[in-house]
């Protein structure tokens, strides 16, 4: 069994080459015998991939989705726009498991989350541009890296759809 984080960019779009592709990665992971994702629940690319294992979950009931969140959903999506809203709230209402980092959001809370994605997963999935080396996404990988685990870059695998 092993357990896949998720980190990618907030401004990324669902398309169907990307869902496609994500899809073909996770159901290659599952028949590694990953069983559990982790999802921060940030906008963009950690929506995508767990509405992604939703839809797993109706084939292959035994994985689980865990929610890593740097804090309250309520202050996590302060600024979001009603549809983001909707579906955190949606996922959030069908996770298996939701840890919160911190009881407040403050100026770390996203790195706190970040390193517990890390620190639980044998493999990361990420969508990284590595021109934008100075984002979340970009120290999630570098976490990634030092603790070397297998890091899978979507971005890469797309041609940058």
């Amino acid at each position: 069994m092993s357990t896949i984080c998720f980190t990618g960019h907030r401004n990324v779009k669902e398309t169907p080459e990307l869902k496609e592709r994500l899809t073909k990665q996770l159901e290659t992971l599952i028949g590694e015998g990953a069983e559990i994702f982790l999802s921060g629940m940030a906008r963009g690319w950690d929506l995508i991939c767990a509405a992604v294992v939703l839809e797993f979950r109706e084939r292959y009931p035994n994985i689980k989705l865990h929610l890593i969140l740097p804090c309250p959903s309520d202050e996590q999506t302060a600024d979001w726009c009603d549809s983001d809203k909707a579906e955190y709230s949606r996922i959030f209402d069908l996770a298996d498991r939701v840890e919160i980092c911190s009881e407040h959001y403050f100026d770390g809370c996203m790195k706190v989350r970040n390193q517990q994605l890390v620190d639980l997963a044998d493999v990361c999935v990420c969508y990284f541009n590595e021109s934008n080396k100075r984002s979340g996404t970009g120290q999630t990988v570098r976490m990634a890296r030092k603790r070397e685990i297998k890091i899978i870059n979507v971005f890469e695998l797309c041609g940058h759809i």
